[in-house]
C-alpha cells in the first residue's frame, strides 16, 4: 500500500523521518546530506552522528579523500614522465621552453608538463627532387632534374635553429644549382660535365645549410637528367651528335697515329742501322784496299817484272771468269781460236729441254774437255815459240 494513500500516512515519511503533527511538506534536504556524510565517514574511519559530531566526520572525510586523490595524481604524473627513444632517434629535451639536453636511445624520465621531448630520427635518409629551367654561362637554356639525399646530423639545430629546415634545404638547393649551372657551359651540363656539376652543387648546398644552422647533412647529389627545352631539342641533339662524331674521329686519328708512328720510327731506325753498316763496310773495304795496295807496292818495288806479270794474270782471270766467250791468240800466227761457251751452254740447255737431259756430271766432263783443249793449244803455242 502506498505511503501517501489516504488513511495510511502514519510513519510513511520516505526520508526516514516521522510525520510530526501531520506535516505534509517536502523532506528536509540538509538532513539527507548529513546522513550521507555520516555513512561516508563510517567507511573512511569516521563515526556518524548528529549535531557537531556530523561536522567533524565530514571534515575527516574531506581530508582523507583529498590525500588519496593527491597521491593518485602524483603517481599518475610520475608514470606519465617515462618515455622511450628508439635506436634510430634522438630526443631533444626542452624544460619550460628552453633547451636542456639531447638524450640518446633508451628509457628516460622527465617531469611531465614541465619538460617537452621531441623525438627526431637521425638515421633515415630523406630525399628531395627538383626540376628547373636555367641559363648557362654561354647563354643557353637547359632543363635539369636533380635529386638530393640528406640526413639529420644535429637534432638540436634541426629542431630549434630553423622554423622549417627542409624548406630551407629546398631554397638552398635551387640557389646552389642555379649558381653552378650558370657558371658552366651548355655542353658540359648536357654531356661529360654532369658529375662535376653534381659535386659542385653538393659542396655549395652543404655550405648554405651549415650557414643556416639547419642541422642537415647532404650525403649525395644526383643529376638525373639534363636536356635542352623541348622546342629546340632536335637542334641540340644534332649538336651533341656532331660533337660525339668529332670526338670519335679524334680517337680514331689518335689510334691511327699510335699505330703508324711506332712503325715509322722502327723503319727510320732500320735505315739508320743500314746506313751505319754500309758506312762501316765501305770504310773497312777502303782501308783493306789501301793496305793491300801498300803491301803490293812494297812487293812491286822488290820485283817489278814478276809483280807486273802477276797483276796481269790476276786481271785477266778476273775479266775472263765473267765472260761467256774465250779468244785464244796464237803467237806468230794469224789464226785465233774462238770458244763460244754461251752458245755451248744454250745448246746444252736446248737439248735438255728437248729430252736430251744433260746431268751435272756430263756438263762437268764437257767443261773439262774444253779446258784440256785450251791447255793443249796453249802448250803447242808455247813449244812453237820456244822452237823459234
Amino acid at each position: 500500500m502506498a505511503w501517501n494513500e489516504p488513511g495510511n500516512q502514519k510513519d510513511r515519511d520516505p526520508w526516514g523521518g516521522k510525520n510530526n503533527g501531520g506535516n505534509q511538506g517536502p523532506p528536509d534536504l540538509d538532513e539527507a546530506i548529513r546522513k550521507l556524510q555520516g555513512q561516508l565517514g563510517k567507511i573512511f574511519g569516521g563515526k556518524g552522528g548528529s549535531g557537531s559530531g556530523s561536522g567533524a566526520g565530514a571534515g575527516k572525510l574531506s581530508g582523507g579523500l583529498f590525500s588519496v586523490i593527491l597521491i593518485v595524481l602524483v603517481v599518475g604524473w610520475a608514470l606519465m614522465g617515462f618515455y622511450t627513444v628508439d635506436q634510430q632517434e634522438r630526443g631533444v629535451v626542452l624544460r619550460l621552453g628552453k633547451y636542456l639536453e639531447t638524450v640518446p636511445p633508451g628509457l628516460h624520465w622527465n617531469p611531465w608538463g614541465i619538460d617537452e621531448v621531441a623525438k627526431i630520427n637521425v638515421t633515415k635518409v630523406r630525399s628531395h627532387s627538383s626540376r628547373g629551367t636555367m641559363l648557362t654561362e654561354d647563354e643557353n637554356i637547359v632543363e635539369v632534374n636533380l635529386s638530393v639525399q640528406y640526413v639529420i646530423s644535429d637534432p638540436k639545430k634541426f629542431h630549434l635553429s630553423v622554423r622549417d629546415p627542409e624548406l630551407s634545404l629546398v631554397h638552398a638547393n635551387d640557389s646552389a644549382l642555379r649558381h653552378v649551372v650558370g657558371s658552366a657551359e651548355m655542353h658540359k651540363v648536357l654531356t661529360e660535365g654532369r658529375e662535376l656539376i653534381a659535386q659542385d652543387v653538393q659542396v655549395r648546398l652543404q655550405s648554405y645549410l651549415n650557414r643556416y644552422n639547419t642541422g642537415l647533412q647532404v650525403s649525395k647529389v644526383n643529376i638525373e637528367n639534363a636536356q635542352a627545352p623541348k622546342e629546340v631539342q632536335a637542334a641540340f641533339d644534332d649538336v651533341i651528335r656532331a660533337r660525339e662524331d668529332e670526338q670519335r674521329v679524334k680517337n680514331e686519328a689518335e689510334a691511327y697515329a699510335n699505330g703508324i708512328i711506332p712503325v715509322a720510327r722502327g723503319y727510320a731506325q732500320r735505315l739508320r742501322e743500314e746506313a751505319n753498316a754500309y758506312r762501316e763496310e765501305v770504310t773497312t773495304r777502303a782501308e783493306g784496299e789501301a793496305s793491300r795496295f801498300l803491301n803490293l807496292l812494297a812487293e812491286y818495288k822488290k820485283a817489278p817484272e814478276v809483280t807486273r806479270e802477276r797483276l796481269y794474270l790476276d786481271a785477266m782471270q778476273s775479266v775472263i771468269s765473267n765472260s761467256s766467250k774465250i779468244l785464244v791468240d796464237v803467237e806468230g800466227g794469224n789464226n785465233m781460236m774462238y770458244l763460244p761457251l754461251d752458245k755451248i751452254v744454250n745448246t746444252s740447255s736446248l737439248s735438255a729441254a728437248k729430252g736430251g737431259n744433260i746431268g751435272e756430271r756430263q756438263l762437268e766432263e764437257l767443261t773439262n774437255q774444253v779446258v784440256e783443249k785450251i791447255n793443249e793449244r796453249r802448250s803447242t803455242t808455247t813449244r812453237i815459240r820456244e822452237g823459234r
